[in-house]
């Protein structure tokens, strides 16, 4: 686990509802695709049990939408093929089903990111998100 890193990166201007909505779509997306980073389940002092966490701290960077925009498309290079790359969109928030998603993505070309979650190689992660400040 030490030479992977997951970050979560967000559009700063976002009200503080929808970012907050946007990383935990993007928690969650990245949970389903990397069960392998969750833990165990653990017993608290009173044997209660409570499910595993992540194994590692997951960063909330932020970005301006400009700039998320850039980071998604090139995240589509080889390079980080190997990276697993979740997005969430302007599209994503207004859709009731995801029925609907579907078909209003499908023909979408200009899309606004909200967030993009990615996680792999510590080194490529870092080469990407490294400059960006946390989200406070």
């Amino acid at each position: 686990m030490n030479d992977r890193k997951c970050v979560i990166v967000v559009d700063e201007n976002l009200p503080i509802g929808i970012i907050a909505n946007t990383a935990a779509i993007l928690g969650i997306t990245l949970g389903a695709r990397l069960p392998d980073v969750v833990g165990a389940n653990v017993r608290d002092g009173r044997n209660l049990e409570h499910m595993g966490i992540i194994e590692f701290p997951v960063p909330i960077l932020k970005a301006s939408a400009e700039m998320l925009g850039t980071l998604r498309l090139s995240l589509y290079d080889k390079e980080y093929a190997d990276l697993t790359i979740a997005d969430f969109t302007d599209i994503a928030q207004s859709c009731g089903t995801y029925d609907e998603f579907i078909d209003k993505i499908s023909s979408a070309e200009d899309l606004r990111y909200f967030g993009i979650a990615l996680c792999g190689s510590k080194k490529k992660v870092n080469r990407l998100t490294g400059s960006l400040p946390l989200l406070r």
